[in-house]
């Protein structure tokens, strides 16, 4: 009896530490444990669907708690009249300037673009731009 029962146990502890293995080598089973990061993005593309899919992520990694600074810097700034063009691309800024997220955009790229009066990013210069990289730990280009 004492045999069975130790015999027992010694199998259902090497089916719990079979089981405990497989949850930690398969990724569906684990719960995905986030912390929240920040992350700087500059855009340089003036591209539509380049563009709309930097504020996608951006918007999706505001929606899991990181922070998220954007710097528009050489073509990037177009995307001012660009969110008037495409409905798409309007409806990710909007979203993201919603979530209090901020755009800061190159003044020297601006004023060499005309553009006096951004609707969706501040004037800011180098130095901010410099800030943003030093700032976050994910720093991404688009």
């Amino acid at each position: 009896m004492k045999k069975t029962i130790f015999s027992l146990a010694i199998i259902l502890l090497f089916l719990s530490n079979s089981i405990s293995a497989q949850e930690q080598f398969n990724p569906q089973s684990q719960k995905q444990k986030h912390s929240p990061t920040s992350i700087g993005m500059v855009i340089y593309s003036n591209d539509v669907e380049t563009t709309w899919n930097a504020f996608r992520l951006a918007n999706h990694s505001v929606n899991q708690g990181d922070t998220v600074q954007v710097f528009l810097l050489g073509k990037g700034v177009e995307v001012d009249n660009l969110v008037k063009e495409n409905e798409d691309l309007e409806e990710q800024v909007d979203a993201f300037l919603e979530k209090g997220g901020e755009i800061q955009g190159c003044g020297t790229c601006l004023q060499s673009r005309n553009m006096e009066g951004p609707q969706i990013c501040t004037f800011s210069s180098m130095a901010d731009l410099y800030a943003i990289v030093r700032k976050n730990k994910i720093v991404l280009t688009f």
